[in-house]
């Protein structure tokens, strides 16, 4: 049995792509254990108009006071309800393609044997502006762990990005797949993207200078090797994409090279070269 879990809250009012999100999910587990946070939105009965009876809702009430961490803590609240041997994980913002779940359902089958293995990777792609715009320097992860073995005290990390082992955090041993995800949290229309970052305030307290230069600009601060998206999006998120073309994101600022940008150039030279980034940070250890 293969499980799927996600977390959520007030996703109305910030526009996440949770039915995509739980909708890719379905497309290779048999349940889906949506933790969704006590929400003033219709968060709730957005969720439960799925009428999928492989969907279970826990109602929660999340405590920010702990900051970020509170993602990881309901992250793990999700992820304990599952009944599979795997459970593969979604963010609200996060889309797995629809061959994604495909190759993962395939590679469980396949390593499910092998206990070296505790997690399989995917590879991101993240949205930046808009919906034909990709971030692809060294500060966007190129992959994370998205589907974990259960029962083996695997633990949603920090803010839910990655997932590590046991009371130590030992970092996860995981095998890349190959499956895409697609991140489209930066790629809201404006409004959604100001209502994001006004609760990130609440939420990401550890660094509120940098969430609170955001919502002054008004636009996304322009990165190098942004990229053209020429692809298709998965199909479970076409028409929720389709429905914001018109209103993309705040669009990204003019570009404004610095010293410290030829790092990133550099970097970008090798992995193209290599295939390798050079100094990656992960929280996996390949195997």
């Amino acid at each position: 049995m293969l499980s799927g879990f996600t977390i959520v809250h007030n996703a109305v009012t910030l526009d996440y792509p949770i039915l995509p999100a739980i909708r890719s999910l379905l497309d290779v587990c048999d349940e889906v254990i949506v933790n969704v946070g006590r929400s003033d939105d219709g968060t709730r009965e957005l969720v439960a108009s799925l009428g999928d009876p492989r969907v279970r809702i826990l109602d929660t009430v999340w405590d920010f006071s702990r900051g970020s961490t509170a993602l990881a803590v309901e992250t793990d609240r999700a992820m304990a309800a599952c009944r599979g041997a795997w459970g593969l994980y979604v963010q609200a913002d996060e889309v797995l393609h629809e061959h994604g779940a495909e190759i993962l359902g395939q590679r469980i089958a396949e390593w499910d044997r092998d206990a070296r293995v505790e997690g399989l990777l995917v590879d991101y792609l993240h949205f930046y502006g808009d919906f034909d715009t990709l971030a692809t320097d060294r500060h966007w992860y190129r992959r994370e762990v998205r589907c974990v073995r259960l029962g083996q005290d695997v633990r949603s990390y920090q803010d839910a990005q990655g997932f590590r082992v046991g009371p130590e955090e030992r970092r996860v041993r995981a095998r890349a797949t190959g499956a895409r995800m697609f991140h489209y949290g930066w790629a809201r229309p404006p409004d959604a993207l100001r209502r994001k970052l006004a609760a990130s305030r609440g939420i990401f307290t550890e660094v509120p200078d940098r969430i609170a230069a955001r919502e002054t600009k008004g636009r996304l601060d322009w990165t190098p090797l942004l990229r053209r998206f020429t692809g298709e999006h998965p199909l479970a998120a076409r028409a929720w994409v389709a429905a914001r073309r018109d209103h993309a994101g705040p669009g990204v600022g003019p570009r404004h090279f610095r010293r410290e940008h030829l790092r990133l150039y550099l970097s970008d030279w090798i992995e193209r070269l290599t295939g390798a980034r050079v100094f990656e940070y992960r929280n996996y250890v390949e195997v």
